[in-house]
């Protein structure tokens, strides 16, 4: 099944129902339906094999989206937030290739070989021209349908392949066709070469909700999107989310239309969804567990389970809160050891993956096994009830005198110091322990004493898991969907 019949269902049978855009001038899905029509047959036209698209968020990208998708060509969102030199190198990997841009971004990108670059004022128009809607496409049996450049922070990007069938097997196992009121709304925030805006798009569609884009975030313009569009519904990284509470509570402003958040990216500290919760109690919270290569969400921590966890005076209950929840039905999902043998619960190890949904794949190198099943290297473990606890990526474990150690833990317990903003741990070479656990931290109000935060750890954890190192920043570095850039803080402290 291709991701273009999802949008076909949908502009079909509600071809009235509003797609995209405000509620003054937004779009229905059958004028979404033919713009994408309209493009796929103009982009027909034009050479190479890919479809790159670099712009801030926009409605175009799903428009964008589904045109390639009936063109038969992979669709590759690339980070504008790149260095242009970065942006041309990865550029120069897609050729031949058609690169749609945003137009005050066309100069960066002009002249990369096997290019040619097209402003996204241009391709708007083409989008709403009818003549384009007569141009016979070709038939095609299109079966890559995204290219997803993943963000590391050290060497060269890698590209993560994404298949028709990946998608639309995670889209049809999660989502009942057209199940959303008229009224349900999207706001769409996170950037679209993340796999959760390409999923946000394919859900929506497919459900027959309406999609709001904002343009870049900041926490005031979350807000006043949220109200002014009457969403119902968003999904979040954590950083983000304690912005807008920061706004929120400044304001004494509530979200009265917003029914349900959505999640994920990142760890989510357990002080922020607990003033999360108490903040807005009508919402219902959804943390979703997923990855790039596994088409995105593997577990999910529903409404109830977030609600039964925060009530509970049960230990094991309690702790639910920190996990990502149960893994989807369609999927399977393992624990193993280094020496790949399944553990019991409560056993930490790495996760596995196996369905449909999971591709598993980079460009030119297969990632699972011939079994199917796909090492996530993050870390995790199972509660005696099936609830999943991830510990982080496996890259992250601090190894200090043999020991293991998950730098989560450490965070939550600093993060529970009413002088810590914002923090890191993670571990730095040592001659003596091999490595040398070291907190970087943005302090809330005063900078804190470090002995007292290393009592505070040390009086709630123990002496080997209370950082060493201390260090007191304005900001830490992360990605666009909230993970701290761990490398970066290491090779800083490393290299000084």
């Amino acid at each position: 099944m291709q991701t273009s019949l999802l949008l076909d269902m949908m502009s079909d049978n509600f071809p009235e129902r509003m797609a995209l855009g405000s509620l003054q001038d937004g779009i229905s899905y059958g004028e979404l339906a033919r713009r994408a029509k309209a493009g796929a047959g103009w982009l027909s036209q034009k050479p190479g094999e890919i479809i790159v698209y670099l712009g801030l968020n926009n409605p175009s990208i799903p428009i964008t989206l589904f045109a390639s998708g009936y063109i038969g060509r992979p669709f590759a969102p690339i980070n504008y937030r790149l260095k242009d030199d970065q942006l041309r190198a990865i550029l120069a990997r897609t050729a031949p290739s058609t690169l749609i841009v945003d137009d005050d971004m066309a100069a960066r990108v002009a002249g990369v070989a096997d290019v040619e670059v097209v402003t996204r004022s241009e391709f708007e128009a083409a989008c709403q021209s009818p003549d384009n809607l007569e141009i016979e496409i070709p038939f095609v049996d299109p079966d890559v349908a995204l290219w997803l450049f993943t963000s590391g922070t050290t060497g060269e990007p890698k590209v993560a392949i994404l298949r028709h069938a990946n998608l639309t097997s995670y889209v049809i196992s999660t989502v009942e066709f057209a199940n959303a009121d008229e009224s349900d709304a999207a706001l769409v925030s996170v950037p679209p070469y993340h796999i959760a805006g390409m999923s946000a798009i394919l859900t929506s569609v497919y459900s027959g909700r309406r999609m709001v884009y904002l343009t870049a975030f900041t926490p005031e313009e979350w807000v006043d999107v949220v109200a002014q569009e009457k969403i119902l519904r968003a999904m979040v990284v954590p950083t983000m989310l304690d912005r807008i509470l920061d706004v929120l509570e400044t304001r004494g402003q509530g979200l009265p239309d917003l029914k349900a958040l959505t999640y994920g990216g990142g760890r989510m500290p357990l002080l922020v969804i607990e003033r999360a919760m108490k903040s807005l109690p009508h919402v219902n919270f959804v943390n979703a567990y997923g990855l790039t290569e596994t088409s995105s969400t593997i577990s999910l921590l529903g409404p109830e389970d977030h609600r039964e966890a925060m009530a509970s005076n049960d230990p094991a209950i309690k702790a639910r809160l920190g996990s990502v929840g149960q893994p989807i039905p369609s999927l399977e999902v393992e624990i193993r050891d280094e020496a790949g043998q399944l553990v019991p619960a409560g056993t930490p190890g790495e996760i596995y993956v196996r369905g449909e949904q999971i591709s598993g794949e980079y460009k030119h190198k297969k990632l699972t096994d011939d079994a199917g099943w796909f090492a996530t290297n993050d870390g995790g473990y199972f509660d005696e009830g099936g609830y999943l606890y991830v510990t982080g990526r496996l890259d992250d474990v601090i190894v200090r005198g043999g020991e293991n150690i998950s730098p989560g833990e450490i965070e939550d317990v600093l993060l529970a110091h009413p002088s810590v903003g914002e923090v890191a741990v993670l571990g730095v070479k040592n001659i003596e322990w091999g490595e040398a656990l070291a907190a970087v931290i943005v302090p809330e109000n005063e900078t804190p004493d470090k002995a007292e935060l290393a009592d505070w750890v040390k009086s709630r954890l123990r002496s080997t898991k209370t950082p060493q190192l201390w260090e007191f920043r304005d900001e830490l570095p992360y990605n666009d969907t909230g993970k701290v850039l761990r490398r970066i803080l290491k090779s800083e402290l490393e290299n000084r």
